[in-house]
């Protein structure tokens, strides 16, 4: 069963400065902001225990604040050592400056 979830405002994420949001009952989401375009990501590194929110994003890149190995905000995909393994990307809604994300309940 899938669930359209409130994560948060427009206004709420930054240019090059991704948002981390929990939304109850789910693991917590990295929200990005390329260009006005609005990105979702598993906040986890898939290497380590480390919050994306609290690396350095460059462009459409995501940098993991632990070990320095990176991901593409657009795809998930792993782009720098020692990260291999893709994030999980979701699919935003924008409806009146609110973005919401479909999520498979797991409870």
């Amino acid at each position: 069963m899938l669930n359209k979830i409130r994560l948060c405002s427009t206004a709420e994420v930054a240019s090059d400065l991704p948002l981390c949001v929990n939304p109850e009952g789910y693991p917590a989401i990295a929200v990005y902001n390329l260009d006005g375009n609005y990105y979702a990501t598993d906040d986890l590194c898939t290497h380590g225990s480390a919050s994306l929110s609290e690396g350095y994003q460059e462009g459409d890149e995501i940098s993991c604040p632990f070990h320095g190995g990176a991901f593409n905000i657009k795809t998930g995909a792993a782009t720098a050592f020692p990260c291999r393994e893709a994030l999980q990307c979701y699919p935003l809604l924008v409806e009146d400056n609110i973005i919401y994300i479909n999520l498979e309940k797991t409870d």
